[in-house]
């Protein structure tokens, strides 16, 4: 099971997540209390073991800007957490390693989410109020393509995550604020 802590605003968070087993860190620069400068994550990054997945968490921004600061943080990846059109997804694609499209719960986009060569890496299912720890019905993930790796998020904490994973069957799972 792939997990990803998300909204780590310090190098001490991010170092303890890699070493509980981790797979990814998500550091966001949407508008949010846990929103972290480029530099200050540049600093985070530096510290972590090279194999550790860095994620940055954008949302509604332009293709340039996602790059700039993937590049500028030293990332290893990009989630797209908004409107973000097709061609904004293949414009960051080319250019970012690892791309997860997030999508709310419902969303008549996730049935053709993750299909085709552009296509995000990863598709993150979330509550329609992204970030707030808000749990959303769990069979509004159902509809993402066969064979499309799929992220869980949305009010994930220690007391449903196993309930989410056992219904769900998601590739992996991304908690914040529930932590």
């Amino acid at each position: 099971m792939f997990v990803k802590i998300c909204g780590v605003t310090n190098e001490d968070d991010a170092l303890l997540a890699v070493a509980m087993g981790a797979d990814a860190v998500g550091f966001v620069f949407a508008p949010s209390p846990r929103q972290v400068h480029p530099e200050v994550v540049r600093d985070i990054v530096k510290r972590l073991p090279h194999d550790a997945l860095t994620i940055g968490v954008f949302r509604n921004e332009t293709p340039e800007r996602v790059i700039d600061v993937v590049g500028r943080a030293g990332l290893k990846g990009a989630q797209l957490h908004g409107g973000e059109t097709a061609e904004d997804l293949r414009l960051v694609r080319l250019r970012v390693q690892f791309v997860i499209q997030a999508l709310p719960a419902g969303d008549a986009r996730l049935a053709g989410a993750g299909v085709g060569p552009e296509s995000a890496d990863v598709v993150l299912v979330d509550s329609p109020d992204p970030g707030s720890g808000t749990v959303f019905d769990w069979t509004l993930a159902e509809g993402a393509p066969d064979g499309v790796r799929l992220l869980l998020a949305g009010g994930l904490n220690p007391d449903n995550v196993e309930q989410a994973i056992r219904k769900v069957r998601p590739w992996g799972v991304d908690a914040a604020s529930g932590l």
